[in-house]
């Protein structure tokens, strides 16, 4: 069995598109979706799938101890979708290529510390980019810096708007993030 840990701090429309990819495949489980948002509506997701929530405040998160919570999961792999904190050292080192994350532009543009969502994009617009897209990378001890997995692009259209922009590349990500997480899980 499969075992992938899920985190997400905003909405979940990426976690929404892994657990639907999966809904049907006996070797892939979710035991765990980590928040640190309690208004998160990845929640509801969590919900609707029936997937255990742990909402986890900064302290414990950065103590090194927590490692223990995650080893409980005996994770393959452990994703983030939009989880908005830095991955502390101790998880980086423990889980060495097993911590992906997804990120809405083409890195490394637009990329560290508060660059994330709708900051990106309008950055993208702001400097007059004539692409974007997504980027899919193992986590190291930096922002956005670890190697590169797969990069979509998508063409910026005449008038294209941070919410449009978003909307392209969202549908990206939803794509292409579960096949990726796919071929990383031992067959």
């Amino acid at each position: 069995m499969n075992n992938i840990l899920l985190l997400a701090s905003g909405g979940g429309s990426n976690v929404k598109a892994i657990l639907n990819y999966f809904k049907d495949r006996n070797d892939v489980n979710f035991p765990m979706i980590i928040t640190n948002n309690p208004e998160a509506g990845v929640i509801e997701i969590a919900k609707e799938y029936g997937v255990d929530v742990l909402l986890l405040n900064k302290h414990i998160f950065q103590e090194e101890i927590f490692i223990d919570t995650i080893d409980l999961y005996k994770p393959n792999l452990i994703v983030l979708a939009g989880f908005l904190w830095k991955i502390p050292d101790y998880m980086v080192k423990a889980y060495a290529n097993k911590l992906i994350n997804i990120h809405p532009a083409l890195l490394p543009k637009y990329g560290g510390l508060g660059m994330y969502g709708h900051h990106v994009h309008e950055a993208v617009i702001a400097a007059k980019e004539k692409e974007s897209g997504m980027t899919i990378h193992i986590v190291n001890e930096q922002y956005d810096e670890g190697t590169i997995l797969l990069q979509k692009k998508v063409k910026i259209a005449k008038g294209e708007t941070p919410e449009t922009l978003a909307e392209k590349v969202l549908n990206l990500e939803h794509t292409w993030y579960p096949k990726v997480i796919d071929s990383l899980l031992p067959k």
